[in-house]
């Protein structure tokens, strides 16, 4: 009998143990959730304003903000309780380029690329199934005609998306990519037929490019930077109106290519690079 009860409370403080579990995980979930929307909310918020945002129990966002404004994960930034993203972020950042990554490496090629075509230069990424520039270098013009670093676009709305989702099969691409992401800044709603006739050409060329989606006055050109079994793991881009586009569409393009190739080869031979391919 003793065994039996014993067994019985074992499984118990068992269970109570993955509650335990379980709910630090969902809490380490919200916490992240809580810095994402800071990220791109671009401007501190309340702490019930987090909550609204990311559909979580207010208790729950006050407890979590909280512990993040202990840990320097958040700063205050008025004196009405808004928080933003904390400077420990900034020095974890600061820690996470100190090792050898491709995204040190890739400035050098970005300041090249803008310095020889006179156009703004970027390294683009996946963030979860959206779009986002990673880096950029300004081009030689007066007026800016890119978009911000860190801002989550569409994957259809970009010609680099074409390329980041090449390694994927069709099937794979319209269940990674949300149907309302297809919806165009017109308010048009792009094919998926279409933007999958235009991502397996983007993997036959290894290039893309098309007039910005956007807007309408510039030019995209993105080239894949590879990194293990053929997958892009993010392309180099370049920004250009459309006018000295047309007129210079092979120069960029073989620049691009060039740049994007050499920056494959050092991330096939780099074991610390930190590029990586989503999914």
């Amino acid at each position: 009998m003793r065994t039996v009860e014993s067994g019985g409370a074992e499984m118990v403080l068992g269970a109570v143990e993955d509650m335990g579990v379980g709910r630090r995980a969902r809490g380490l979930d919200r916490a992240f959730e809580i810095l994402d929307y800071l990220r791109g909310l671009r401007r501190p918020a309340r702490p019930n304003e987090i909550a609204v945002g990311i559909a979580a129990p207010k208790s729950t966002t006050y407890e979590l903000v909280g512990l993040m404004l202990k840990a320097g994960m958040l700063e205050y930034a008025d004196k009405e309780g808004r928080v933003f993203l904390g400077r420990k972020l900034y020095f974890l950042g600061l820690a996470y380029q100190s090792q050898f990554d491709l995204t040190r490496e890739c400035r050098s090629y970005l300041d090249e690329l803008a310095e020889t075509t006179r156009e703004t230069s970027q390294l683009c990424m996946l963030d979860g199934n959206k779009y986002t520039v990673a880096m950029m270098c300004e081009g030689a013009r007066p007026f800016r005609i890119s978009s911000d670093v860190g801002e989550r676009i569409p994957i259809p709305w970009t010609a680099s998306g074409r390329l980041l989702v090449s390694h994927l099969s069709d099937e794979e691409i319209l269940a990674f990519i949300p149907k309302e992401d297809f919806v165009l800044p017109s308010g048009a709603r792009l094919a998926a037929k279409a933007f999958l006739a235009e991502v397996h050409k983007a993997r036959k060329d290894g290039f893309f490019s098309f007039d910005s989606l956007a807007d309408n006055f510039t030019h995209c050109f993105a080239a894949p930077v590879y990194q293990g079994q053929a997958v892009c793991a993010a392309t180099l881009c370049l920004i250009a109106p459309r006018e000295d586009a047309t007129r210079n569409h092979a120069r960029y393009r073989d620049a691009l290519s060039t740049a994007a190739r050499s920056l494959s080869e050092k991330a096939a031979s780099s074991p610390l690079s930190v590029l990586r391919a989503v999914p």
